[in-house]
């Protein structure tokens, strides 16, 4: 099951963190927090997926919906560090294109 997680006092608040599978059992509890956190706060829409083992089509559409909204305000929906399965899920359906993904650095090796 996926869940939001709180924000630390430290960190913006227009984060929000995932954990679990973003399905559609989730996904009306993430959405109703994604429009809380739109309506409340500035700037980019920054969703943490560093914990999201998956996501199934509602989430993708939730996802899309998301991004739509944003744009429609005038901000941006911005994916921050999606595993390699959500990164793959992502690219098989092109939604890479669409929406602004930023991957998880790759460590340097010496």
């Amino acid at each position: 099951m996926l869940a939001p997680t709180h924000r630390t006092s430290a960190e913006p608040d227009n984060v929000i963190h995932l954990t679990g599978i973003l399905d559609v059992r989730s996904v009306g509890d993430v959405r109703q927090t994604l429009n809380h956190l739109i309506d409340t706060s500035d700037g980019d829409v920054i969703v943490d997926l560093e914990e999201v083992d998956a996501v199934d089509a509602t989430g993708l559409g939730l996802l899309v919906a998301t991004h739509r909204r944003t744009q429609s305000l005038g901000r941006q929906l911005v994916l921050w560090h999606p595993l390699p399965s959500v990164i793959r899920i992502l690219a098989v359906t092109r939604l890479h294109r669409v929406l602004k993904v930023e991957r998880t650095p790759l460590p340097l090796s010496a």
